[in-house]
This record gives structure tokens, sequence and C-alpha cells, in this order.
């Protein structure tokens, strides 16, 4: 079988080879044609190299990057992947190192910076694979919990726990036969991260004598880790929200040109380095790369205030979880892809699975340790035998499918391996819309993906209720408030007006001195100073502030007032979609059309806790710059019947014809036919 690219409708890729290996190097011959700057930029974030050509302001990351040791922790999963995984990824690099060069002269951006695309290493994959998902078990909650405990006291550990007070989030349903019209299972949902352009998923279809599997790819990772559907079983995945990553603090000395550290037995070697980052228009800076038994040293160092490392399951089991990934690929079943889960590390997730002999499949997969419960709170001593790793929780989560299944980041199914998960409000829409019928056909899941019911918005309507004194037209404003429906739909302009008064008493609140004083003694590296902003925390934690009990000085009846006073003194607003527009972001804040292109309007539909979640950057702005990087319908039985949509297109070339020529689709909550027809040899 000669190896072809086919490309459908849209310029989703259909690669066809004769055998796994062929097809490999021809999805990384692919990826590198499709996504030549997306994958040169994420490869060299991996390595830490990319304020070589970005500047200064990359270089926070290029630091951690190797402090943590990303490409080494790579290198050494890669050597320890059984011979058939270590081939196959191999292979692929092989691809991408066979095409990137040509193809970085269609992309605009390395000619913008001066880029030259550097050959990778078998292991790249890995590393980049790292370097996409280190902060998702949001290790830097914990400095944030240290923080406030520090600046206002031990009570204060969790002021801020508002189930899941970062921007994570993705939704997941499974839908037996029972439930829908033709009698088999429904897989659908969308993964809900920062919209990139270009877009972190490529859609793609894999086809050898040994399988033939459609889904959603990420550009420098061979296979479909994600979202998948192979004709007999259909999978998906959500973060499971679990806590595997913990911080130590360490206490660390010179003796010469060595550094000890202090640990359960007392003084012990640390491993220690210098290198070299350089940084376009600056000058290069040398950095310190510290690793003690814990793990590496990510803030600080010897002779600081304070060194802190990050312990995380790659490093210390030298295991990633790519056996997997061929594994899925050649699923047909169910327990084909549960035994494959089995073998999954980092990033911990809930799975979901359904094929066409009835199995259906609900459970997390990864590596979680076990160990102290203060662990999974905050920075906790390195000295301390009590606070050491004690093995992994086994097993992990599962649960039988029944009337439904839904993923949503939230407690749940997952509750046992984390702290901090998302706010139910998804989880229960959607679980509501889910029920109500019995009938659901994958042409029907828009319905789901675009409810804007923002279940999070009673605790402020609440407030507004018992306010008195109002102004006429405070009074206006709050009557119809509460006779919203509570939708953050485009066109609403109430939506509009819930949000600016959101934002203006999340801004009362972190400037409360009560609170103000978070903003004092940050005490981390660059990188990590925007997980420690007291204005974001308000934001995500505004019920559980609105609820608690610990800040009795804080009027919050009168900040209220002044919010809504505010907002209602101001010139009338306009729809919620006149502020809340997507914005892609893009290393070089290029914009997503070329010149002489039509521009679309990017007016967008939802809000962080509404199942259409579209988050924008909290208390500061209204512009949405997290959304579905993807939507997708598994029919389970009749693979053909399903759909999928990405923000902007298939190519990350600007200019292309299927650069954003899906973003349309996207915007209105629409979805693209996987079967789109009229393929186009290239």
């Amino acid at each position: 079988m000669d190896a072809k690219v086919d490309r459908d409708a849209w310029g989703v890729p259909q690669l066809t080879a004769g055998d796994p290996l062929a097809l490999a190097y021809l999805q990384g011959q692919n990826a590198a044609t499709d996504r030549a700057w997306q994958l040169e930029l994420e490869h060299h974030r991996a390595l830490g190299t990319s304020a070589a050509f970005l500047g200064r302001e990359a270089l926070a990351w290029d630091v951690f990057a190797r402090q943590a040791r990303l490409d080494d922790t790579a290198q050494r999963c890669w050597e320890q992947l059984d011979d058939g995984t270590r081939a196959w990824t191999s292979a692929y690099v092989d691809g991408v190192n066979r095409s990137l060069p040509g193809a970085a002269g269609s992309a605009p951006e390395f000619a913008a910076t001066g880029l030259v695309p550097s050959r990778w290493q078998p292991w790249a994959p890995i590393s980049n694979w790292l370097a996409i998902h280190i902060l998702f078990a949001g290790f830097p909650t914990k400095l944030w919990r240290e923080h406030v405990a520090r600046r206002l006291g031990e009570p204060f550990l969790d002021l801020f726990n508002a189930e899941g007070p970062d921007t994570a989030g993705s939704n997941g349903w499974l839908i037996p036969g029972s439930r829908t019209a033709t009698g088999t299972p429904i897989i659908a949902g969308d993964p809900h991260r920062y919209v990139e352009s270009p877009g972190v998923y490529q859609q793609v279809r894999l086809t050898c004598p040994e399988y033939d599997v459609i889904g959603l790819a990420v550009p420098g990772v061979p296979g479909i880790a994600h979202f998948g559907h192979t004709g007999g079983v259909a999978w998906a995945i959500t973060n499971a929200m679990a806590d595997y990553q913990d911080l130590y603090s360490e206490q660390l000395r010179r003796t010469g040109s060595t550094v000890e550290a202090l640990g359960p037995d007392g003084w012990q070697p640390a491993a220690r380095h210098t290198e070299v980052v350089e940084v376009a228009g600056a000058d290069p800076v040398e950095i310190e790369v510290i690793e003690t038994a814990r793990g590496p040293v990510i803030i600080g160092g010897p002779g600081e205030s304070r060194a802190i490392s990050l312990r995380y399951p790659p490093r210390v089991t030298h295991r990633i979880g790519f056996e997997a990934l061929p594994q899925l690929l050649a699923a047909t079943t169910v327990e084909d892809v549960d035994r494959a889960v089995d073998r999954w590390v980092e990033p911990v997730n809930v799975v979901m699975a359904a094929d066409t002999a009835g199995g259906l499949l609900h459970r997390t997969a990864g590596l979680v340790p076990t160990r102290h419960q203060d662990n999974r709170l905050r920075v906790v001593p390195g000295s301390e035998a009590e606070h050491q790793w004690q093995g992994w929780h086994d097993p992990m989560p599962r649960a039988t499918v029944g009337e439904v299944a839904v993923m949503a980041n939230s407690r749940e199914l997952a509750e046992p391996l984390g702290v901090d998960f998302a706010a139910p409000h998804r989880f229960r829409r959607i679980r509501e819309l889910l029920l109500e019928r019995d009938d659901w056909t994958v042409g029907e899941m828009p319905v789901i993906h675009t409810d804007t019911l923002l279940g999070s918005s009673a605790a402020l309507l609440d407030l507004l209720v018992d306010l008195e004194n109002l102004s006429p037209e405070a009074t206006d404003l709050r009557q119809q408030l509460l006779a919203w429906d509570r939708r953050m739909d485009a066109a609403s302009t109430i939506a509009s007006s819930y949000a600016a008064v959101r934002k203006a008493l999340v801004r009362r609140l972190a400037e409360h001195p009560a609170l103000a004083v978070l903003d004092q003694g940050l005490d981390v590296p660059e990188l990590f100073v925007p997980y420690l902003d007291t204005l974001a925390h308000a934001y995500f934690a505004l019920e559980n502030l609105i609820a608690t009990e610990l800040l009795p000085d804080v009027n919050l009846s009168w900040l209220t007032q002044e919010a809504l006073e505010e907002v209602a003194h101001r010139k009338p607003r306009g729809p919620w979609g006149d502020t809340h527009h997507l914005t892609p972001l893009h290393a070089l804040r290029s914009p997503i059309f070329a010149p002489g292109e039509e521009h679309y309007d990017l007016s967008v539909s939802g809000d962080h806790h509404c199942v259409w979640s579209t988050s924008a950057v909290p208390g500061l702005t209204d512009t949405c710059i997290r959304a579905s990087a993807a939507r997708y319908a598994w029919d389970v039985a009749d693979r053909d019947n399903s759909a999928w949509i990405v923000p902007l297109g298939a190519s990350g070339v600007l200019g292309d014809p299927h650069h954003h020529d899906q973003l349309p689709l996207w915007l209105r909550g629409e979805l693209a036919p996987v079967n789109s027809e009229v393929p186009v040899e290239g």
C-alpha cells in the first residue's frame, strides 16, 4: 500500500500507509507540513530555548522548562518505552524531520523571527507532551495557598477553594443506547483550553491494514491520545483534576563547587550544573539547575530566601504512558481501551468509551502518588520523612455507566484523587439536559454543547434582592437582572450587564483591605506571578467569598450596591458579544485574518461556568481567550455519522484556505461531518 495524503472538503488530512510505522512517519510528515511553526514553537518551549527567538517575554518559561528538567525527563521516559513504542515514536519524529525544513518556508513566522528549523531527537514528542501538560495538575495553586496562609493566617488556607479556582475545564458525556434514537451509544463533548492559533488539536484520519481511526491529534505527538473512533470503539477524556505533583521546601547549602540538600536522612548531595539561556535582543542568562532527592528545584536556590522543588511522576518513574497510544489506535472494544489506558501516567484523565458490542467504560487513568494530606494542599518540608511518597493510588476509581455518564472536571468519580475541582454547575446542567430525553441523536449534540445557562449566577443575583436605598437607575437594573433568564447569550444585553456588575464586585473584593494584602510579598518567579493574582482568584472563588464567614469586615451588601450603582450609571451596555469575543493566542500576536481576507464577527456566547464554556481574563476584560479547543460527537455504531469542529481550521499556515474556514461554524456552535466529501489528493 503506497503512502498517500488525501484531504476532505475542510482540508482535514486522510493519511494512508502500508503499516503502523509507515503511517506514523506519514503523520509526522503531515504534522510538519500543516503545522510547521506550531511544532517548532512547542519543541523549543519544551527545550527551554524559545527566548532565543521570542525575546525576554519567553525567558521565564525557558528557565522553568530547564530547571524542571522537561527534556531530560522525556529522554528518560523514551528510553524506558518498549521496543515497539519506541520505534513507532521514532518513525513519527523521522517524518517531522523529513518535512519540517521545507514546510518552514510556507509559515511566515519563521521569516519573522529568523528561526531555522531544528532537528528533533527521538524523544521530542514526549518532551512536547510534558511541556504542554506540566501545569495541568495545578501545582501553582499550592503556592497560592501557602501565600494566603502566610498573609492571612492558617484558617484562610481554603478561602479561595471554590471547586477549582483556576481556568481548567472540559465537558464530556456518554449516552447509552437506552437514551438514543438509534439504540446505540453516543459520546460527545469539548475540551476547554486556551484557544491558540494554530489550534492545539488537529483533526485527522489514520489508515493502514491494521486499523482505520479518526480523531483529534495533538500536533507534535503521534497517534490520537484524547478523542478517537476506530469504527469499533470510541473514546474521550477530560482532565480528572487529580493532584499528583508536590512542592517541597528545600534547605540547600553550598560545599565548595557542589550543593547539598537536607533530606529525611540528613544532608545529601544534590545534582547541579549551569546552563545558558539565549535571549533575542538581550544578553544571555546563566541559570543554575539543581535537583534534590525530591525533584528539580524550580524556585530559589542556595543562599536565597527559599528554595522549592517539584516532584512529578514522570521524573520519578521515567514513564509517561505513551505505550497506550499505539494500543488505542488498534482498539476495537472497550476492553482494549481499558487495557491501553492502564499504562497511562500523565496527565491524569477521566476516560469514557463505548463499543459496537454494547460495552461501556467510565474510569480514571494515570499515576497518582499516595502521601500525607498536607502534600495535596501546600508546600511541605523536604526534610521530613512523613512527606515522602508512599506508593501509588491503586486501583484507580471507575464507575458503572447508569442512565448517562458525565465528566466536567467536578468531584464525582475523581474525588479520591484531588483537592481542587471545577464547580459542579456544568456537570449538573449537562446531566439535567441529557435526562430530559431518551431519543438523542448525534445531530442534536450541539444542543448540549451550546447551552448558556449560567448556574453560578444565583449567588450574586441573590445579593441584589435585599439592597435598599438604590437610585432609580440601579433599581431598574436590578429588576432587569432578577428577571433575566440567566443565559449568557451573545445577543443579550442583560447578560452583558450581569458580567459588568460581577466584574465591578470582584474588583472591589480584591481591593478590600481584608484581601488587598495578598498583592504584597509575592516571593515567586515571574512565571508564577499570574497564578498568585488576587483578582483572578476572587473571580473564580466568588461564590465561596459570598458564602464565607471568614471575612466579617467585608460588607458584601455595600460592595454589591456600589457595583450595581456603578454599572447602572454608565451608558447602557450593548450585547454580551460586543465585548465577549474570541481572541486566539499567537506567540507573535499575529491576527488570524491574512491581509485582504474577510473578517468575521468573533462574538461568542457562554461564560466560564456555562456548558458553552468561554472564559475571559478574570476580572479584567470580557475578551474570550479560553473555550472549546474542539467539539466532537461520536456515533459509536456509525462512525460516518459522527461530527466535529475546531476553532480555526486544519492548516496552521496564515492565508491557507483551511486556516480558519471552520471558524464560522465553531462560533455558532455547529459541527462539521467527519465524512465531508470532495476529497482532494495532495
